[in-house]
């Protein structure tokens, strides 16, 4: 798959765009998943741009299909990969040079078989925040019988308000100047270790919309959190990323995600930024004010009963996000437009019925077209996507489950 700059938006235009994906798809069985190669290009290339130079590290948790990550790592702008666990990092590093683990391990199978090759050490950073992290590790093999492990420290990044509190994930203990050049010292002091990056993660800025539909004091709200947040934290990682290359030769500081491109380049410690959900286009990424990704992840159900005449119901459909429970971790209903779900049963294992303006017309063998909530958790339920492009059917690509792998 190569990814060129689209000469049109055909998405922009819903009705056109989901006939076209409708049409090229004709002769499938539902349930199955699309990828639209011009509007995964769109996508790639907006990122880029909105990077503004600065390298982005692909985050493969959010694609989990690997012919996915080759592509847009062919771009010049994409190097290297952000991994969620090292079992996944350890398969990936056959192929990818540069494979950094998004989250610390304790996976003691992986941990032997990385520090036992050569290639594989030299390909693959661990993320640490702690000394028992490094105990950990020492605990698998000790330094005089393995390869140097190649580590990097993990910054706590979220916004500590007066007013409103913790707003961040619950990550890394390490906060504050002090913190993170202790625990530098220790690594460096540390026979086996190499202390070669640091990662701070701005999930408050990064993921979460800044235009909610239907909710102008929230818009408000987070805005002015994602402005303090960005302050804050530009400052205190800076002064982080100054304190520890006067005790280690840092390869890269990483930041950011997909929704915050453009404020974390602005930050000049950074070196590089994880994306990977803006790739896909869930529609979690939809309300934002300074971007629109392209749907280009899809998926399809069939209608296979009508219990009322106003109602359709869906084979299959109960595709449920992670995160707080709420209506926006089901998928959503993206064509035809006017569906919405039955509150008391919404998107079902088995059964999804589906209401509204639009379900009177559906008759049982028609499809529905959805979009899942995030991206990379679309791909554990398929084993393959079809690639259209140019309104036709191009191939195929595995995803991580169609290639026999489920890494968490």
């Amino acid at each position: 798959m190569k990814l060129a700059p689209p000469s049109s938006s055909p998405w922009l235009d819903p009705a056109t765009y989901w006939s076209s994906l409708e049409a090229a798809t004709a002769e499938l069985d539902p349930p199955f998943g699309v990828i639209s190669v011009e509007a995964l290009a769109h996508n790639a290339y907006n990122m880029l741009a909105r990077a503004n130079g600065t390298t982005i590290r692909v985050a493969s948790k959010s694609v989990r299909v690997r012919s996915v990550v080759d592509a847009v790592l062919a771009l010049p702008g994409y190097a290297g990969v952000l991994s969620y666990t090292l079992p996944e990092a350890l398969w990936l590093a056959d192929s990818v040079a540069d494979v950094v683990v998004g989250y610390p391990t304790a996976h003691r199978a992986a941990l032997r078989r990385l520090a036992t090759s050569k290639k594989l050490a030299s390909r693959v950073t661990l993320m640490v925040d702690s000394v028992e992290h490094l105990d950990l590790i020492d605990s698998v093999l000790t330094a005089g019988k393995r390869e140097p492990i190649r580590v990097a420290i993990e910054l706590d990044a979220a916004w500590q308000s007066r007013v409103l509190g913790y707003l961040g994930v619950h990550r890394s203990p390490v906060r504050t100047v002090e913190q993170a050049t202790a625990l530098a010292r220790a690594i460096v002091a540390r026979p086996g270790f190499e202390l070669v990056g640091i990662m701070a993660y701005e999930s408050q800025v990064a993921g979460v919309v800044n235009r909610p539909k239907g909710k102008p004091l929230l818009a408000r709200t987070v805005d002015y959190v994602q402005k303090n947040s960005t302050a804050e934290l530009r400052e205190r990682r800076g002064a982080v990323v100054d304190a520890v290359r006067q005790i280690a030769d840092l390869e890269f500081v990483n930041g950011g995600g997909t929704g915050s491109l453009e404020r974390t380049a602005a930050d000049p410690s950074v070196t590089e930024i994880a994306a990977g959900s803006g790739l896909f286009g869930p529609h979690l990424f939809d309300d934002y004010s300074h971007f629109s990704p392209a749907p280009a992840a899809s998926f399809a159900l069939t209608v296979v009963r009508k219990p009322k005449p106003t109602m359709a119901t869906l084979l299959g459909g109960g595709w449920i996000a992670s995160g707080p429970p709420a209506a926006d971790r089901s998928p959503q209903l993206a064509w035809p437009e006017g569906l919405e779900y039955v509150r008391r049963e919404g998107a079902g294992e088995v059964q999804s019925p589906v209401t509204g303006s639009a379900a009177a017309a559906l008759t049982v063998g028609d499809r529905v077209w959805l979009r899942h909530t995030k991206a990379g958790e679309l791909s554990e339920h398929l084993d393959e996507f079809v690639l259209v492009e140019g309104g036709r059917i191009v191939g195929t690509v595995p995803t991580y489950r169609g290639e026999g792998k489920a890494f968490l």
